[in-house]
């Protein structure tokens, strides 16, 4: 079985057409036509149904498209793992929350870019299920999401933990008031955010009822909203730290066990590592990883091994 007429297979079946497929591979309609027929020969079973309105697989096409697509996947990681140097270049595709796109990122993305200026990077922000499914899709080569994440499918890197509070308006000072309000109205990013899921269960957990939810795409937006008196939002102390101390919102504390939500690195366990990559990933833990406590001993140690031991 030739891989090329597998990538032409999958071509077609992606496009839905012969002719959009062509267009894809930059090659002909009757070269697409025949490497297909030659696979449907070689195998025995037609992979299409022809229509007027394109091809649909059939039943044998759809159960090979996976395979076709991983091979081509396989293929693809191949020739990046023979093209990978020692030396960090080409484009690397990382996904991020919004919150730590304008905390956390900054730093990293500046020591990555001194360290690896041949490596171009692009930044793609959403919510933690959406940039989950982007990992998992292959859109994203890797993604900080809120914890935890415990699947096979992903390798995930703990990196650092950020303390949830709710934000208000400036002159709300009681979270016990701000519950009993009705109608209770909550500033929250789409579906899928975690800190979103965090608030509306510790709202449940205080009976709060008849929660409405105003939806917003950018971090600022909810902040603004917030600090207007539109509602209420969840969100990490480091994010509002500047509003609150401008005096543009005020913030309530929560309980531990309600307030730490982890944030995390991932990438598909079972994707090529490239160079590029790998050097992004040290650089994160490297300015964004909590500290362990130093043991008593250590503290306590000369200063030279206590350097040994943490240059490691």
């Amino acid at each position: 079985m030739d891989t090329g007429d597998l990538a032409v297979f999958a071509a077609v079946a992606q496009a839905g057409g012969i002719t959009k497929a062509a267009q894809r591979l930059n090659t002909v309609q009757s070269n697409v036509t025949q490497r297909v027929r030659l696979l449907e020969a070689e195998l025995g079973v037609p992979l299409f149904h022809r229509h007027s309105r394109g091809v649909s697989l059939t039943s044998a096409g759809r159960q090979l498209l996976p395979y076709a697509e991983r091979i081509g996947r396989l293929m693809a990681e191949a020739k990046q793992a023979a093209a990978d140097s020692a030396v960090a270049r080409g484009q690397i595709v990382i996904g991020a929350l919004e919150t730590a796109t304008a905390m956390r990122l900054p730093p990293v993305l500046a020591a990555y870019a001194a360290a690896c200026p041949e490596v171009d990077i692009e930044i793609v922000t959403g919510t933690s299920a959406a940039l989950l499914e982007a990992v998992r899709e292959r859109q994203v080569e890797a993604a900080f999401v809120a914890g935890p994440v415990d699947h096979a499918e992903f390798a995930a890197l703990p990196l650092l933990e950020e303390e949830l509070v709710v934000v208000t308006a400036p002159w709300l000072t009681s979270l016990d008031d701000i519950v009993a309000a009705t109608p209770l109205k909550i500033v929250v990013f789409r579906p899928g955010c975690t800190y979103r899921l965090h608030l509306e269960a510790l709202l449940a957990a205080r009976g709060a009822v008849g929660v409405r939810r105003l939806e917003f795409g950018t971090l600022d937006g909810i902040i603004g909203c917030v600090g207007a008196g539109i509602g209420v939002t969840l969100l990490p102390r480091a994010v509002v730290a500047k509003a609150a101390a401008e005096g543009r919102v005020a913030l309530h504390a929560l309980p531990a066990r309600e307030a730490r939500v982890p944030t995390v690195l991932v990438r598909r366990a079972d994707a090529f590592l490239s160079t590029a990559l790998s050097r992004f990933i040290e650089t994160a833990r490297r300015h964004l990883a909590t500290p362990r406590p130093v043991p008593a001993r250590a503290r306590n140690a000369r200063v030279d091994k206590f350097s040994l031991t943490t240059s490691r």
